[in-house]
Protein backbone atom coordinates (compact mmCIF):
# COMPACT_ATOMS: atom_id res chain seq x y z
CA UNK A 1 0.00 0.00 0.00
CA UNK A 2 1.24 3.49 -0.84
CA UNK A 3 0.65 6.67 1.15
CA UNK A 4 -1.74 7.94 -1.54
CA UNK A 5 -3.72 4.68 -1.44
CA UNK A 6 -4.02 4.92 2.34
CA UNK A 7 -5.20 8.52 2.09
CA UNK A 8 -7.71 7.61 -0.60
CA UNK A 9 -9.09 4.77 1.52
CA UNK A 10 -9.56 7.16 4.45
CA UNK A 11 -11.17 9.77 2.18
CA UNK A 12 -13.77 7.23 1.08
CA UNK A 13 -14.31 5.83 4.57
CA UNK A 14 -14.70 9.28 6.11
CA UNK A 15 -17.11 10.46 3.36
CA UNK A 16 -14.80 13.23 2.14
CA UNK A 17 -15.23 12.17 -1.49
CA UNK A 18 -18.40 14.09 -2.23
CA UNK A 19 -20.80 11.53 -0.74
CA UNK A 20 -22.33 13.91 1.77
CA UNK A 21 -24.01 12.91 5.03
CA UNK A 22 -27.22 14.94 5.21
CA UNK A 23 -30.04 12.73 6.55
CA UNK A 24 -30.60 10.94 9.83
CA UNK A 25 -30.13 7.61 8.04
CA UNK A 26 -26.89 8.85 6.44
CA UNK A 27 -25.61 10.02 9.82
CA UNK A 28 -26.43 6.74 11.52
CA UNK A 29 -24.77 4.71 8.75
CA UNK A 30 -21.68 6.96 8.75
CA UNK A 31 -21.14 6.71 12.51
CA UNK A 32 -21.69 2.96 12.54
CA UNK A 33 -19.09 2.66 9.78
CA UNK A 34 -16.39 4.76 11.45
CA UNK A 35 -17.26 4.28 15.14
CA UNK A 36 -15.87 7.64 16.28
CA UNK A 37 -15.98 11.21 15.00
CA UNK A 38 -15.23 14.73 16.12
CA UNK A 39 -17.83 17.34 15.23
CA UNK A 40 -15.17 19.93 14.20
CA UNK A 41 -11.44 19.62 13.47
CA UNK A 42 -8.97 20.28 16.27
CA UNK A 43 -6.17 22.82 16.05
CA UNK A 44 -3.80 19.96 16.84
CA UNK A 45 -5.05 17.37 14.31
CA UNK A 46 -6.12 13.96 15.60
CA UNK A 47 -6.40 10.91 13.35
CA UNK A 48 -10.19 10.59 13.45
CA UNK A 49 -13.07 11.48 11.08
CA UNK A 50 -14.69 14.92 11.23
CA UNK A 51 -18.49 15.02 11.20
CA UNK A 52 -18.77 18.45 9.57
CA UNK A 53 -16.41 17.15 6.87
CA UNK A 54 -18.75 14.24 6.18
CA UNK A 55 -21.66 16.71 6.00
CA UNK A 56 -19.74 18.87 3.49
CA UNK A 57 -18.30 15.86 1.65
CA UNK A 58 -14.78 17.31 1.67
CA UNK A 59 -12.08 18.42 4.08
CA UNK A 60 -11.15 21.81 2.60
CA UNK A 61 -11.31 24.82 4.95
CA UNK A 62 -13.59 23.19 7.52
CA UNK A 63 -14.71 25.45 10.38
CA UNK A 64 -13.40 24.93 13.90
CA UNK A 65 -15.83 25.33 16.77
CA UNK A 66 -14.61 28.90 17.32
CA UNK A 67 -16.06 29.85 13.91
CA UNK A 68 -19.01 27.46 13.93
CA UNK A 69 -21.68 30.02 14.85
CA UNK A 70 -20.97 32.07 11.74
CA UNK A 71 -20.68 29.11 9.37
CA UNK A 72 -23.90 27.68 7.91
CA UNK A 73 -22.23 24.33 7.19
CA UNK A 74 -21.25 23.94 10.83
CA UNK A 75 -24.74 24.88 12.02
CA UNK A 76 -26.37 22.35 9.67
CA UNK A 77 -23.95 19.59 10.73
CA UNK A 78 -24.62 20.39 14.39
CA UNK A 79 -28.38 20.18 13.83
CA UNK A 80 -27.95 16.73 12.31
CA UNK A 81 -25.76 15.70 15.24
CA UNK A 82 -28.48 16.79 17.70
CA UNK A 83 -31.01 14.67 15.78
CA UNK A 84 -28.68 11.68 16.10
CA UNK A 85 -28.36 12.26 19.85
CA UNK A 86 -32.14 12.49 20.25
CA UNK A 87 -32.51 9.25 18.30
CA UNK A 88 -29.78 7.55 20.40
CA UNK A 89 -27.99 6.75 17.15
CA UNK A 90 -24.96 8.58 18.57
CA UNK A 91 -23.56 9.35 22.00
CA UNK A 92 -21.44 12.31 22.97
CA UNK A 93 -18.40 12.36 25.23
CA UNK A 94 -16.44 15.24 26.74
CA UNK A 95 -12.89 14.31 25.78
CA UNK A 96 -11.45 17.38 24.13
CA UNK A 97 -13.65 20.44 24.50
CA UNK A 98 -17.25 21.01 25.55
CA UNK A 99 -17.83 22.92 22.31
CA UNK A 100 -16.40 20.19 20.08
CA UNK A 101 -18.42 17.02 20.44
CA UNK A 102 -16.70 13.65 20.36
CA UNK A 103 -19.29 11.27 18.90
CA UNK A 104 -19.40 7.52 19.44
CA UNK A 105 -21.65 5.19 17.46
CA UNK A 106 -24.45 3.35 19.24
CA UNK A 107 -22.80 -0.05 18.76
CA UNK A 108 -19.39 1.12 20.01
CA UNK A 109 -20.68 3.13 22.95
CA UNK A 110 -21.04 0.28 25.51
CA UNK A 111 -17.35 -0.54 24.95
CA UNK A 112 -16.44 3.12 25.37
CA UNK A 113 -18.52 3.29 28.54
CA UNK A 114 -16.63 0.30 29.95
CA UNK A 115 -13.41 2.34 29.72
CA UNK A 116 -14.69 5.72 30.88
CA UNK A 117 -17.98 5.34 32.76
CA UNK A 118 -18.84 4.65 36.39
CA UNK A 119 -19.40 1.03 37.37
CA UNK A 120 -22.19 2.02 39.75
CA UNK A 121 -23.85 4.92 37.90
CA UNK A 122 -26.95 5.15 40.13
CA UNK A 123 -24.86 5.81 43.22
CA UNK A 124 -24.74 9.55 43.79
CA UNK A 125 -21.28 11.14 43.49
CA UNK A 126 -19.71 12.40 46.68
CA UNK A 127 -17.77 15.58 47.27
CA UNK A 128 -14.71 15.95 49.48
CA UNK A 129 -11.06 16.89 49.56
CA UNK A 130 -10.06 13.59 47.96
CA UNK A 131 -13.12 13.16 45.77
CA UNK A 132 -13.13 13.84 42.03
CA UNK A 133 -16.44 15.69 42.24
CA UNK A 134 -17.12 19.16 43.62
CA UNK A 135 -20.16 19.93 45.74
CA UNK A 136 -21.63 21.83 42.80
CA UNK A 137 -21.28 18.74 40.58
CA UNK A 138 -23.00 16.60 43.23
CA UNK A 139 -25.85 19.10 43.54
CA UNK A 140 -26.22 19.27 39.76
CA UNK A 141 -26.32 15.47 39.50
CA UNK A 142 -29.10 15.22 42.06
CA UNK A 143 -31.13 17.90 40.30
CA UNK A 144 -30.69 16.29 36.89
CA UNK A 145 -31.54 12.88 38.34
CA UNK A 146 -34.69 14.26 39.88
CA UNK A 147 -35.89 16.58 37.10
CA UNK A 148 -34.05 15.70 33.91
CA UNK A 149 -33.97 16.07 31.02
CA UNK A 150 -33.40 19.67 32.03
CA UNK A 151 -31.93 22.62 30.17
CA UNK A 152 -28.69 24.18 31.24
CA UNK A 153 -30.50 27.49 31.69
CA UNK A 154 -33.10 26.03 34.04
CA UNK A 155 -30.44 24.00 35.83
CA UNK A 156 -28.50 27.16 36.60
CA UNK A 157 -31.63 28.89 37.87
CA UNK A 158 -32.52 25.98 40.15
CA UNK A 159 -29.01 25.72 41.56
CA UNK A 160 -28.89 29.40 42.44
CA UNK A 161 -29.24 32.68 40.60
CA UNK A 162 -25.77 33.88 41.62
CA UNK A 163 -24.07 30.84 40.08
CA UNK A 164 -21.73 31.85 37.26
CA UNK A 165 -21.88 30.09 33.90
CA UNK A 166 -18.19 29.01 34.00
CA UNK A 167 -18.74 27.44 37.43
CA UNK A 168 -21.78 25.53 36.17
CA UNK A 169 -19.83 24.40 33.11
CA UNK A 170 -17.07 23.04 35.35
CA UNK A 171 -19.57 21.11 37.47
CA UNK A 172 -21.28 19.63 34.42
CA UNK A 173 -17.90 18.73 32.91
CA UNK A 174 -16.95 16.76 36.03
CA UNK A 175 -20.08 14.65 35.64
CA UNK A 176 -19.93 14.40 31.86
CA UNK A 177 -16.28 13.29 31.79
CA UNK A 178 -17.27 10.12 33.69
CA UNK A 179 -20.46 9.67 31.64
CA UNK A 180 -22.66 10.35 34.66
CA UNK A 181 -24.73 12.69 32.50
CA UNK A 182 -25.12 13.34 28.79
CA UNK A 183 -26.45 16.05 26.51
CA UNK A 184 -29.66 14.77 24.95
CA UNK A 185 -31.07 17.79 23.11
CA UNK A 186 -30.49 21.42 22.22
CA UNK A 187 -33.05 24.20 21.79
CA UNK A 188 -32.42 27.78 20.77
CA UNK A 189 -32.93 30.10 23.73
CA UNK A 190 -32.60 27.30 26.28
CA UNK A 191 -29.31 25.68 25.29
CA UNK A 192 -28.35 22.07 25.90
CA UNK A 193 -30.59 19.65 27.78
CA UNK A 194 -29.01 17.17 30.19
CA UNK A 195 -30.10 13.83 31.61
CA UNK A 196 -28.46 11.10 33.66
CA UNK A 197 -27.05 8.58 31.22
CA UNK A 198 -28.30 5.46 33.00
CA UNK A 199 -31.88 6.66 32.48
CA UNK A 200 -31.37 8.03 28.97
CA UNK A 201 -29.82 4.81 27.65
CA UNK A 202 -30.12 2.04 30.25
CA UNK A 203 -29.31 -0.85 27.90
CA UNK A 204 -26.02 0.69 26.72
CA UNK A 205 -24.97 1.45 30.31
CA UNK A 206 -25.87 -2.05 31.49
CA UNK A 207 -23.88 -3.61 28.66
CA UNK A 208 -20.90 -1.35 29.34
CA UNK A 209 -20.85 -2.28 33.03
CA UNK A 210 -20.76 -5.98 32.10
CA UNK A 211 -17.65 -5.57 29.93
CA UNK A 212 -14.11 -5.84 31.24
CA UNK A 213 -11.64 -3.07 30.45
CA UNK A 214 -9.47 -5.46 28.43
CA UNK A 215 -12.39 -6.74 26.38
CA UNK A 216 -13.63 -3.23 25.67
CA UNK A 217 -10.22 -1.84 24.75
CA UNK A 218 -9.33 -4.61 22.30
CA UNK A 219 -12.71 -4.26 20.58
CA UNK A 220 -12.30 -0.49 20.23
CA UNK A 221 -8.73 -0.77 18.96
CA UNK A 222 -9.94 -3.08 16.19
CA UNK A 223 -12.79 -0.69 15.39
CA UNK A 224 -10.48 2.30 15.33
CA UNK A 225 -8.05 0.56 12.97
CA UNK A 226 -10.95 -0.28 10.67
CA UNK A 227 -11.91 3.40 10.78
CA UNK A 228 -8.44 4.76 9.91
CA UNK A 229 -7.47 1.74 7.72
CA UNK A 230 -3.99 1.54 9.27
CA UNK A 231 -2.05 3.42 11.97
CA UNK A 232 1.26 3.30 13.77
CA UNK A 233 1.72 2.61 17.46
CA UNK A 234 2.13 6.29 18.27
CA UNK A 235 -1.14 7.21 16.54
CA UNK A 236 -2.97 4.48 18.46
CA UNK A 237 -1.55 5.64 21.79
CA UNK A 238 -2.30 9.29 20.99
CA UNK A 239 -5.96 8.54 20.30
CA UNK A 240 -6.67 6.06 23.10
CA UNK A 241 -4.42 7.88 25.53
CA UNK A 242 -7.19 10.45 25.88
CA UNK A 243 -9.19 8.01 27.99
CA UNK A 244 -6.93 5.11 29.07
CA UNK A 245 -3.25 4.92 30.09
CA UNK A 246 -0.93 4.49 27.12
CA UNK A 247 0.64 1.44 28.75
CA UNK A 248 -2.71 -0.36 28.52
CA UNK A 249 -2.97 0.52 24.85
CA UNK A 250 0.45 -0.99 24.18
CA UNK A 251 -0.45 -4.16 26.09
CA UNK A 252 -3.72 -4.54 24.18
CA UNK A 253 -2.07 -4.02 20.79
CA UNK A 254 0.65 -6.57 21.62
CA UNK A 255 -2.00 -9.08 22.69
CA UNK A 256 -3.94 -8.59 19.45
CA UNK A 257 -0.77 -8.93 17.39
CA UNK A 258 0.16 -12.13 19.24
CA UNK A 259 -3.34 -13.50 18.57
CA UNK A 260 -2.95 -12.52 14.90
CA UNK A 261 -6.04 -10.33 15.08
CA UNK A 262 -3.82 -7.46 13.94
CA UNK A 263 -0.95 -7.47 11.46
CA UNK A 264 1.66 -5.11 10.04
CA UNK A 265 1.42 -3.49 6.63
CA UNK A 266 4.10 -1.45 4.86
CA UNK A 267 2.91 1.98 3.73
CA UNK A 268 5.69 3.88 2.00
CA UNK A 269 8.63 3.62 4.37
CA UNK A 270 6.45 3.09 7.46
CA UNK A 271 5.29 -0.11 9.11
CA UNK A 272 1.69 0.37 10.22
CA UNK A 273 -0.79 -1.79 12.09
CA UNK A 274 -4.03 -2.97 10.52
CA UNK A 275 -6.79 -5.43 11.24
CA UNK A 276 -5.49 -8.77 9.97
CA UNK A 277 -7.06 -9.75 6.65
CA UNK A 278 -9.12 -12.97 6.62
CA UNK A 279 -7.13 -16.12 6.03
CA UNK A 280 -7.86 -18.41 3.06
CA UNK A 281 -9.34 -21.78 3.94
CA UNK A 282 -9.65 -25.09 2.08
CA UNK A 283 -13.04 -26.59 1.41
CA UNK A 284 -13.69 -30.31 1.54
CA UNK A 285 -13.04 -30.47 -2.20
CA UNK A 286 -9.52 -29.02 -1.68
CA UNK A 287 -10.46 -25.97 -3.70
CA UNK A 288 -8.90 -22.83 -2.25
CA UNK A 289 -11.48 -20.39 -0.95
CA UNK A 290 -11.40 -17.26 1.13
CA UNK A 291 -13.00 -17.32 4.53
CA UNK A 292 -15.86 -14.88 4.94
CA UNK A 293 -14.64 -11.47 6.12
CA UNK A 294 -14.93 -10.76 9.83
CA UNK A 295 -17.27 -8.00 10.76
CA UNK A 296 -15.37 -4.96 11.89
CA UNK A 297 -18.44 -3.42 13.42
CA UNK A 298 -18.22 -3.79 17.19
CA UNK A 299 -20.03 -7.08 17.78
CA UNK A 300 -23.26 -7.19 19.77
CA UNK A 301 -23.28 -9.08 23.05
CA UNK A 302 -26.03 -11.47 23.97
Amino acid sequence: MTDSELQQARTEKWRLDGRTVRTLEDGRAFLESVGFSLLYPLKQPLLVPIFVGAWVGADDHLPTWQHSFSDQRAQAARELMVRLLRDRAAFEANLFDENNAFLVSASAFPYFYALVGERNPKQAPKAGSRAEYSQLACDAFELIRREGPISKQKLGERLGGSLSEPALDRGLSELWSRLRITRVDYKAGEGAFWDVLYRWSPDAVREGISLSVGEALTALISKYLDCVVAADQQELETFFGNFVPRSRVKEAVNALLAARELSFVHVGNRSLIQVAPPKPVFSAGTKLQKSPPRSLIVPPRS
